[in-house]
């Protein structure tokens, strides 16, 4: 049995599933030759015109570019560049309407032609010099994409690394109307076999297979004399079907292999090109001439003249209408493509890009409108007419449910959109329009999808690095725990805080370890509640000590200052003693008076100083006894030097006191102090008896009361005594205050002039 490649140079041809055959009403046009146009006063250049990205813009708004001059920057691989179809000034960069089915508006570059035409600098290869790299990139650089409709970059297809067996060259043009490529193989076919030999340097193709309708004679012909003698070059004719320009279908009918569902042609060894593409490649390498043109069929019986014209990219639709007299209907239709896998477009300003092969400006009678769509009656026409094997009525049902699940089960990737389904359906069911809004569903939905898939990988990357940081903090403090740990043990120290920093650690890496669940969180919160209660009642028991400490040490403190007390009191009370004769009984000369006012406040003065001794002379019986029965107990601990001690204080004492008595009467006139008038001499007088009665009777009870020991005056101040009860402090302090008034009477006894 004969090879598959013994077959193909055989020149066998095989058949696909499916298809349909419409009237071409292609003798319209492939008969005259490509029309030169004239350059349009405006062009519009969209900034991307294929499958992928835009590139970055190289010009401004007010900038004159030359022809052929890039107007963007690919900087990725998926962007191919836009070039300036001729020379002129830049006018905008907005947004204009683009020629997609949508209608949507897309940025776009708009040129004013200047008319002169004027070329870059241009720079031609030799492809048989030139390696792979730079022919790569003069085809990238010269924004050549696939020209056959879908406009995938043309760089990227033929930069593959695995092996190649067949290189297919698409010249079919299956669909009624369009003759571009038939015009473009029969006025340039050399140059399409110039590219066609690049395209064999750079993927190294065991054949070259170029499929070509048998309803295109003449193409066939030139391309078979620009063959030549070339080896493994083979121009095969198919029978004309739609949509045998389908790239799974000629590919089943050049080699009998079928492109796996989801898969590319690649995967079986096959590259396929259009036949325009590769005269776009020809014409970068060979001449440095980028896409800046392309061959559009433009018919219709609303045109007087039905023809093919080269026209500049950017031309707006209706300048090659008005070129070829166009005579618009009241509900003029203007389709882009052809009547089968075209669409429509409202605006007319829409320009040529680099897929449009084809503008139909039909009659109503020539392509009627469609009808009202009418309900499935199942008749099984279009999974008949189907090229690609697929069940239209399951996908039509499952796209008007949005079942994605479903659709993709039914393999509705592999529709190739070609229209065949519809025009077969007795029921005028626009189902490739059905299609279409169901990719479009499923391509917004992975782009959903794939975003959110990034979104939750960058939250994982980041919950990852959250707790990777954690975890090396927490080894962190391990390590410095231990350290210190390990510190306090070699020094001796180790102290609770130690235990404490460990026993917090092991909470946490418990807690990291298995979370808590509710009664475990209730139970350690009482635990934390109870603690804290704890703490504040140790809190106030400290608080409420600190008083009674205080109270204790004013206790063990309260007989030295009681002494010292004393002893500054004695001294007081024998100061005042002394003052009051001389001021009750000695007149002083009237150029020595002070003022009334001291007058009164030294009379006021020794008043109230007799009041006091008076007082405490009254106080001093009743507080003796007990004072004096009290005070053993302070006064036994004490040893015989402190006895002693106290002795000679008060021997001192009372040599002072008789000192400051001897002292008196010379003092006396010097003191004195001379009422300013008769009345208060006469108060100061009065005063002073009054004084002196009373300083009288208290020497009376003093000499009564002389008999009984004394030493409760000349207590020493107790160092270190046993703290005592509150009772017996109070007795001591009314013994010492006792003791204190008695003194204070018996210095005002002496020091009282009889």
């Amino acid at each position: 049995m004969p090879t598959l490649f013994q077959q193909i140079q055989a020149g066998k041809v095989w058949d696909f599933h499916g298809g349909i055959h419409p009237p071409s009403r292609k003798e319209r046009t492939n008969q005259k030759p490509v029309a030169l146009l004239d350059i349009p006063d405006r062009l519009y250049i969209p900034l991307r015109q294929h499958i992928g990205v835009a590139g970055k813009v190289l010009v401004k708004v007010g900038d004159r570019v030359l022809k052929g001059q890039a107007l963007t920057q690919a900087d990725n691989a998926m962007a191919v560049p836009v070039h300036a179809p001729t020379s002129g000034t830049v006018q905008a960069i907005e947004l204009h309407t683009s020629a997609h089915p949508s209608s949507l508006a897309e940025p776009t570059l708009v040129l004013a032609p200047d008319g002169m035409d004027e070329w870059r600098p241009r720079k031609p290869l030799d492809p048989e010099q030139a390696d792979v790299y730079t022919l790569l990139e003069r085809i990238q650089e010269s924004g050549i994409s696939g020209m056959g409709g879908a406009g995938f970059p043309t760089h990227i297809k033929v930069n593959v690394k695995q092996p190649v067996d067949y290189l297919i060259i698409n010249a079919v043009e299956c669909e009624p109307y369009i003759t571009a490529d038939d015009m473009l193989m029969q006025e340039r076919a050399s140059d399409i076999i110039s590219g066609i030999e690049i395209l064999v340097k750079l993927l190294s193709p065991k054949a070259v297979l170029i499929g070509i309708e048998d309803d295109k004679p003449i193409a066939a012909a030139s391309l078979k004399a620009a063959i030549g003698q070339k080896d493994n070059y083979f121009v095969r004719e198919v029978p004309t079907k739609y949509p045998s320009g389908g790239e799974k279908q000629l590919i089943q009918l050049l080699t009998n292999k079928e492109v796996p569902a989801g898969r590319r042609p690649l995967d079986i060894g096959i590259v396929m090109q259009n036949v325009g593409t590769a005269f776009a490649i020809a014409q970068a390498v060979l001449d440095d001439i980028p896409l800046i043109h392309r061959v559009v069929t433009v018919a219709g019986e609303t045109l007087a003249q039905q023809q093919n014209v080269l026209a500049l990219i950017g031309t707006p639709i209706s300048d090659l209408l008005n070129a070829c007299g166009f005579q618009a209907e009241p509900a003029q239709r203007i389709i882009i493509g052809g009547p089968m896998m075209g669409f429509a477009i409202a605006d007319w300003s829409v320009p040529v890009v680099k897929t449009t092969n084809c503008i139909l400006a039909p009659t109503e009678n020539e392509l009627g409108a469609a009808s009202e769509e009418m309900d499935c009656i199942r008749c099984g026409a279009c999974a008949d007419a189907c090229p690609a094997s697929l069940l239209p009525q399951q996908l039509l049902w499952y796209s008007k449910a949005k079942d994605q699940d479903k659709l993709a089960e039914y393999n509705l990737s592999d529709c190739i959109e070609c229209g065949a389904c519809a025009y077969v359906c007795p029921s005028e069911i626009p189902l490739v329009h059905y299609y279409r809004v169901a990719k479009a569903d499923i391509r917004e939905t992975q782009r959903e999808a794939l975003k959110a898939e990034q979104a939750k990988a960058r939250f994982d990357a980041r919950t990852e690095r959250l707790e990777r940081d954690k975890q090396e903090r927490l080894e962190r403090n391990q390590q410095l725990a231990a350290q210190r740990v390990a510190q306090q043990q070699a020094s001796g120290q180790a102290t609770q805080s130690a235990a404490a920093v460990q026993q917090a650690l092991q909470r946490t890496q418990q807690q990291n370890a298995q979370p808590l669940d509710k009664e475990q969180i209730i139970a350690e919160r009482e635990r934390k509640k109870a603690e804290a209660l704890a703490y504040q009642q140790q809190k106030q028991q400290a608080v409420t000590a600190e008083p009674a400490a205080d109270l204790a040490t004013e206790q063990t403190e309260d007989p030295r200052k009681a002494a010292i007390a004393a002893a500054l009191a004695r001294a007081k009370a024998k100061k005042q003693a002394e003052a009051l004769p001389e001021v009750a009984t000695d007149p002083a000369p009237p150029e020595t008076a002070t003022a009334d006012v001291d007058a009164k406040k030294a009379a006021v003065a020794a008043a109230i100083a007799r009041a006091k001794a008076k007082k405490l002379t009254q106080q001093e019986p009743e507080a003796q006894p007990e004072t004096a029965a009290e005070s053993a107990p302070a006064e036994a601990p004490a040893s015989d030097a402190d006895a002693k001690k106290a002795a000679v204080a008060a021997a001192i004492t009372r040599a002072k006191a008789k000192k400051l008595m001897q002292q008196e009467p010379e003092a006396q006139p010097e003191v004195a102090v001379e009422p300013a008038s008769d009345v208060d001499a006469k108060k100061a007088a009065v005063a002073a008896a009054i004084a002196r009665a009373k300083a009288k009777k208290l020497a009376e009870q003093a000499q009564v009361q002389q008999t009984e020991p004394v030493a409760a005056a000349q207590v020493p101040e107790p160092i270190e005594a046993p703290a005592e009860s509150a009772p017996e402090q109070d007795a001591k302090k009314a013994a010492i205050a006792a003791a204190i008034a008695r003194a204070k009477a018996k210095k005002q006894q002496n020091s009282e002039p009889l």
